[in-house]
């Protein structure tokens, strides 16, 4: 378990990261964010998202699950010297904030490795702590996947991680993708984009 937790933490900083920097900045500008917005990063991992919300401006906070990958966080937050963000210890199936309290929240890869229950008590908890008028982002896999050579080395690394992982990858798949969690929990699509030569897909929605 610890070799795995510290693989994990390896392939994000190695490989995962890099790789998803311009996203992670492109994100940032589909928000739309102002200084001064309180926006929440679900299952932020390293941060590496939160960090470039903070160029904006805005109180940002990012929550996760795992202690390894918030120590790095806040490790970046303390030398990049920001003030306007926060990382917390939390689940993102029982969020410690109150009803509508950001104006934006956000997830990204965070939804296709949870088991279908797990990732309905997710989005629920989101749509729950953002404003009525506020907005989700949500990024993760297109489906169905594109016929290039990413997608098979995505396919490929869910297997390898195989257990709950890979479950659920399988019935984030069957089940639509981002297309049925907006059918699921009545959210209105405003913007879509894809990204990655087409892997990844963006999604702008807000409660109706």
């Amino acid at each position: 378990m610890l070799e795995f937790a510290v693989m994990r933490l390896l392939g994000y900083e190695t490989l995962i990261d890099p790789f998803l920097k311009d996203m992670r900045i492109f994100i940032a500008q589909f928000a739309d964010l102002n200084p001064g917005d309180r926006v929440l990063d679900v299952c932020c991992g390293t941060g590496a998202q939160i960090l470039e919300y903070a160029q904006r401006g805005p109180i940002a906070v990012g929550i996760d699950n795992d202690p390894a990958m918030l120590r790095v966080a806040k490790g970046k937050r303390m030398k990049q010297k920001l003030d306007n963000i926060s990382f917390q210890l939390a689940d993102a199936t029982s969020l410690p904030f109150k009803n509508s309290y950001f104006d934006y929240v956000s997830i990204s890869f965070g939804l296709h490795d949870k088991i279908r229950q797990v990732r309905n008590r997710v989005v629920s908890e989101m749509k729950r702590v953002v404003k009525q008028h506020g907005v989700l982002i949500i990024a993760d896999y297109e489906v169905p996947l594109p016929r290039n050579i990413w997608a098979i080395a995505a396919r490929g690394i869910e297997f390898l991680v195989s257990g709950s992982h890979y479950e659920g990858f399988k019935d984030y798949l069957g089940s639509g993708g981002l297309d049925g969690i907006l059918r699921t929990h009545n959210l209105l699509e405003e913007q879509r984009v894809r990204v990655k030569s087409g892997l990844v897909v963006i999604v702008k929605a807000k409660k109706i």
